[in-house]
């Protein structure tokens, strides 16, 4: 943490910078110590297994100029800053570097995972668990002192119950559909509509052309879509997901040790929770199946605002957001 620190002010005065990474955008949100927001920015992704880990620098460089120009601040004003980003802790060889970001751009910074992000704008800091489904899927908790996260093994061999697994599971019922492997369903006309396939099997160098992480997770609504319309295959990787999702919180409160007896916050945030009842029902399902404790409560607040409270908490203050979601 770089801790070059003017004498705060009053709390109307203390400024507080959240960035809240994400594999499809980031979001840059400036507060004020009595917790109004006096400026936004959301700029790209900032998974830098994507973009480079130059982008991520540049991005993170631009995003914060923008969002204090916009509140006509000067970034020493900043009492402190959080950065949440993907992937962070998951290679410890780049470990000096993430935590350095922000170091020449803000005079109080710390940088950390975009977990934590969620987990302090769901449930408002306090202990439990959220969720994480957006490109990716992780689980993040705090219980008594202690903190835990599940998941987030990425794309290739994890991201379970997210947007990217969502899609790649869609694409192989596509293809299942296609064989003759499974029953055709709603999924196979969306599929090659929004491809607009004259053979099956162009699917194949649609898909391998476009290697985005991010671009191949937006796919996921093509299943939400075949879901509205009653594919009963679609519903059932949803089914999945949410059973998924339900075991992270399960490996979560393992790490924990939280007792069975107790009453556990469970929170969510990402954009496969869009679908609403279609993930929600079957992960409240799990969650009661895996942890008979589990309270399942609406997002008190954004993962941007998240990061924004987790500011102002490293610097021992506690953020109450006003007007915001």
């Amino acid at each position: 943490m770089n801790d070059r620190n003017p004498d705060a002010g009053s709390l109307q005065d203390a400024l507080y910078l959240g960035i809240d990474g994400g594999g499809t955008k980031t979001s840059f949100l400036l507060m004020s110590g009595d917790g109004r927001v006096l400026a936004r920015h959301t700029g790209p992704t900032s998974y830098y297994l994507e973009t480079g880990f130059d982008a991520l620098r540049g991005l993170l460089r631009d995003g914060v100029a923008t969002v204090l120009n916009a509140a006509g601040v000067r970034p020493d004003q900043v009492r402190s800053a959080f950065a949440g980003l993907p992937a962070h802790g998951e290679d410890s060889a780049l470990l000096p570097a993430f935590d350095a970001l922000l170091s020449d751009l803000l005079p109080v910074s710390r940088v950390g995972n975009d977990m934590v992000c969620s987990w302090a704008g769901s449930l408002a800091g306090g202990d439990g668990i959220s969720l994480v489904a957006g490109t990716g899927s992780i689980a993040y908790g705090e219980w008594r002192g202690h903190r835990a996260r599940c998941g987030g093994w990425g794309e290739v061999f994890g991201d379970e119950g997210s947007a990217y697994w969502l899609a790649r599971e869609g694409l192989a019922l596509f293809s299942r559909m296609v064989d003759g492997r499974a029953e055709p369903g709603p999924l196979l006309g969306l599929v090659r509509e929004h491809f607009d396939l004259k053979h099956d099997l162009d699917l194949c160098a649609a898909i391998n052309g476009e290697g985005a992480r991010s671009t191949l997770a937006q796919l996921a609504r093509l299943v939400t879509q075949a879901a509205d319309l009653g594919d009963e295959q679609a519903l059932a990787l949803f089914t999945r997901a949410g059973q998924e999702l339900a075991a992270l919180a399960k490996g979560v409160a393992r790490r924990l040790e939280v007792p069975a007896s107790a009453s556990l916050p469970v929170s969510y945030t990402g954009g496969v929770f869009a679908a609403g009842e279609r993930i929600l029902a079957p992960l409240a399902a799990g969650l009661a199946e895996a942890l008979p404790g589990a309270v399942l409560r609406t997002p008190a607040f954004g993962p941007d605002v998240g990061a924004a409270m987790y500011a102002a908490r490293l610097v021992g203050q506690r953020l109450v957001p006003q007007g915001t979601d």
